[in-house]
């Protein structure tokens, strides 16, 4: 039995269907019962849980040979960021009650890097998850390919606005089928102790890409203009944030190189086979 959290989104979903199509069983956990009857007319086992509810969380881990844990996002984490220590607490005892086969954590490009900025949430529940002694995996995605779903709108008036800068300047990046596909397989392999998987797709992308992309997948031109840098704060606040200087220095890393892979030797490297463009079509379409 296989437990996945973040079933109902585009990750969650597709581990669970890669280990459903092998004909493995899933328990998918879910806030509430109706968004996990989808899930039970496939075939899956339905468990009701809040991240911060330990002990519905244990219950949902117990007596699985694996999870597949993702926390919820938080793009305006307040400072310190609170609402994930609180959540890793919770996580850390319902893992050692229910003491599940393994964990796979969906981590991000970054989780090493001490500089403050946004993905520092991954870093803590990283250094948590190495705090228990069960099997752990630490799966540290690329940039998702499908960010670009908020650049559909402005590609199709034939104009994006860009915080990727310089706009030739490449990053990696990797679509969410890969993210899914790799997690499903690592939680059908063994190990003991705590490893790394670094993924990114087939290569990497600028803002120059993405704009070609989306040119080629609506037939028409379009265009890529550079967000400049001082007004990020006031146009992040405007559109609600209060916090908005972790996704302002998190942006700025992949911009100046200092989010990147942690690569060495005790690091395993994996790469994707789906193609930007091929995102960008399924966007558009």
């Amino acid at each position: 039995m296989f437990a996945i959290t973040g079933i109902t989104g585009k990750v969650g979903g597709i581990v669970a269907r890669s280990l459903l199509a092998k004909g493995l069983p899933v328990r998918a956990i879910v806030r509430d019962a109706e968004k996990g009857k989808p899930w039970a007319d496939l075939g899956c086992e339905v468990a009701i849980a809040e991240i911060e509810d330990s002990d519905a969380l244990a219950s949902a881990f117990k007596g699985t040979d694996g999870v597949f844990f993702m926390t919820p996002p938080n793009y305006n984490p307040e400072p310190g960021f609170p609402q994930t220590q609180r959540n890793c607490v919770s996580v850390k005892r319902a893992i050692e009650i229910a003491r599940p086969g393994k964990i796979v954590f969906l981590s991000t490009v970054g989780a090493h890097v001490s500089e403050p900025n946004l993905l520092n949430n991954s870093s803590m529940t990283e250094e948590m998850l190495r705090s228990v002694d069960i099997p752990v995996c630490m799966l540290r995605a690329a940039w998702f390919m499908e960010n670009a779903a908020w650049d559909v709108e402005d590609a199709r008036s034939g104009v994006l606005s860009s915080f990727l800068q310089p706009l030739d300047h490449p990053i990696p990046m990797v679509a969410a089928k890969d993210i899914g596909h790799t997690a499903a397989g690592l939680l059908t392999e063994s190990w003991s102790g705590h490893r790394i998987v670094e993924l990114e797709g087939p290569g990497r992308y600028s803002a120059n890409d993405i704009a070609a992309g989306f040119s080629a997948a609506l037939g028409s031109a379009v265009r890529v203009r550079a967000v400049p840098r001082d007004t990020w704060e006031a146009l992040f606040k405007s559109q609600g944030m209060s916090y908005p200087m972790p996704r302002i220095r998190m942006i700025d890393g992949f911009n100046e190189g200092w989010i990147d892979f942690e690569g060495g030797n005790a690091i395993e490297r994996r790469f994707g086979t789906i193609a930007l463009d091929t995102v960008l079509r399924e966007l558009i379409s």
